[in-house]
């Protein structure tokens, strides 16, 4: 069974993006960019809402092309491009860079698709993950935790109806008092 992973930034009060969708606050150092990169790199299948497809197929696709391209963009924007995609949308159309569209229950399909072979997959976008979430189908989830307060927006975790517990697997520091914490569900 493949192993299915949330992670975000995150502001420390919860939110992934701020009122208004507003992502200024958690601008990656480096250090932090480059671990992004790499775990784009590692992931086998990448599950999109369409919130968060079209914030990034709106820049990644061709970011590398821009004149002030760092080489840390130009690596991040080739791996996000071939990194395999599932966007899960009922109004978006068409996808393109190594996406597929599915419109259907998103339940049974992230079901489906951790029930068969391959490696990791991450899980992208707070209304999909709720919804997997909910349905006790996320493995792991990495929180990326930036030191700053944006009082609402959305949040990384949904209401659920029941705990979920888990363990705590990593934690490491980067600059700027960004945090991260990955924990594992405990089955």
């Amino acid at each position: 069974m493949r192993k299915l992973t949330f992670a975000m930034n995150t502001s420390l009060d919860g939110y992934i993006a701020a009122p208004g969708d507003d992502l200024d606050w958690s601008v990656p150092s480096d250090e932090l960019f480059q671990w992004w990169s790499d775990r784009v790199h590692a992931t086998d299948l990448a599950l999109y809402g369409r919130r968060l497809w079209e914030t990034m197929s709106s820049h990644w696709p061709t970011a590398d092309q821009q004149p002030d391209a760092t080489p840390a963009t130009v690596e991040y924007a080739g791996r996000w491009r071939d990194m395999p995609k599932v966007v899960f949308s009922s109004t978006t159309r068409p996808v393109d860079w190594n996406a597929r569209l599915v419109t259907g229950d998103a339940v049974t399909e992230i079901t489906r698709l951790k029930a068969g072979d391959g490696g990791p997959m991450d899980i992208c976008g707070a209304t999909l993950a709720g919804a997997a979430m909910r349905a006790g189908l996320i493995d792991e989830y990495v929180l990326v935790t930036h030191p700053v307060l944006v009082g609402g927006g959305t949040p990384f975790f949904t209401a659920l109806d029941s705990w979920v517990n888990l363990s705590l697997a990593e934690t490491r520091t980067f600059p700027d008092g960004v945090l991260l914490t990955r924990y594992e569900t405990k089955r």
